[in-house]
């Protein structure tokens, strides 16, 4: 039964239950016919209504929104309401600004702590422990296959890699283990001369720098400096696609990248280990002639007797340790590197400090071993 009504607007016209728009219906008009059809709505609450746009000679998307709009104010003012007789044109608009219903989402109720300290330790053996020992099983077996396969090989760059890892750090890996020798026997000396064993300095200094401090101080230093060098390397490699390069043109990237780096550590690590103990021994020495009055002739002399074939192969093993910790630590983290210039910075931090750490528990578990 249409309902007759004495509500007038300059927008549109009632007739029963049908509200006509004419005319058009645009961002300058859209506010006062908002308005109009509201104060419409409030007094026909509960009422089915529809909206004739056969009338609309032209909208825009301001007169398209309010449209959507209307139908939001109906259902809260409880109206049924039904969008009729829309031109092609106009319900191309209506259908073009439709508004997206948002999706809603429960709130995902906390896992009990054991529940989320499970799922960390499982995203990290997943995501750490078992990718490195992937790596390090596909580098310990390209590093055997390659020294029968020369072909394979990149000419001269093992020699670039021994200098770079080996030669240039001998400078500095000399002068912090004379350093620490030196303060080493130092601080022993006071000890020790209190008891009248001052020629006991010579044990503490030779065994110490070659079983223990030599080969630490050195993989410490090395992990610092060409540890993340080659952590830098790879992750800078991966961020520019040269990785994915190298496998399109059919290379392997641990064959082409990282082997070379394993062969030059093995070989220069045990030769920078003994120089480092020498100049540790060294410093250990003038300490020991400044405060103890052991003389440089006496000190030597003592030496082998100190001294055991044991001490030597400890510090050499450790060495050959360390330099697989270093360079496969590196590549590691090379290969984790996220996106971007600050990625390249994170992984390269994160390598020199897991390599420091790997290196640190090494030598103790290396420690017991040849205790």
């Amino acid at each position: 039964m249409k309902q007759k009504t004495t509500f007038k607007s300059d927008f549109f016209s009632i007739e029963g239950n049908v509200i006509h728009v004419a005319g058009t219906l645009k961002i300058n008009n859209t506010a006062a016919f908002l308005n109009d059809l509201e104060n419409y709505f409030l007094t026909h609450r509960g009422t089915d209504l529809s909206i004739d746009l056969s009338g609309v000679e032209e909208t825009d998307s301001s007169g398209v929104l309010a449209l959507h709009l209307i139908r939001q104010k109906a259902v809260a003012h409880n109206i049924q309401l039904d969008i009729i007789g829309a031109t092609e044109e106009v319900a191309s608009k209506l259908d073009l600004f439709r508004p997206v219903k948002n999706k809603t989402y429960k709130p995902k109720k906390e896992a009990p702590f054991i529940y989320s300290i499970g799922d960390k330790a499982s995203a990290f053996l997943s995501e750490y422990i078992a990718t490195f020992f992937y790596l390090v099983s596909d580098i310990l077996y390209w590093t055997v296959r390659d020294l029968f396969n020369k072909k394979q090989r990149r000419k001269g760059e093992f020699v670039n890699q021994a200098v770079s890892i080996g030669v240039n750090a001998l400078p500095i890996v000399a002068s912090m283990a004379f350093i620490i020798g030196l303060v080493l026997a130092l601080q022993s000396s006071s000890q020790l001369r209190n008891f009248g064993a001052n020629i006991y300095i010579v044990d503490l200094t030779v065994i110490a720098m070659m079983a223990e401090m030599g080969p630490l101080i050195t993989a410490i230093l090395v992990a610092g400096r060409s540890g993340s060098a080659i952590a830098a390397e790879i992750a800078t490699m991966k961020v520019t696609s040269e990785i994915d390069a190298l496998k399109t043109m059919g290379l392997n990237p641990l064959r082409f990248v990282v082997i070379p780096k394993i062969y030059g550590s093995l070989i220069t690590l045990p030769f920078l280990t003994i120089l480092a103990s020498m100049a540790g021994i060294a410093g250990g020495a003038l300490a020991a002639y400044l405060y103890l009055d052991i003389t440089p002739e006496i000190f030597f002399n003592r030496m082998p007797e100190a001294l055991y074939q044991k001490d030597i192969l400890t510090g050499l093993i450790k060495s050959i340790v360390f330099a697989l910790i270093i360079v496969i630590t590196g590549t590691f983290f090379g290969f984790k590197v996220k996106e971007g210039a600050e990625g390249v910075g994170q992984s390269t931090t994160s390598s020199v400090v897991a390599a420091i750490t790997l290196v640190i528990i090494a030598d103790s578990i290396l420690g017991l071993m040849f205790y």
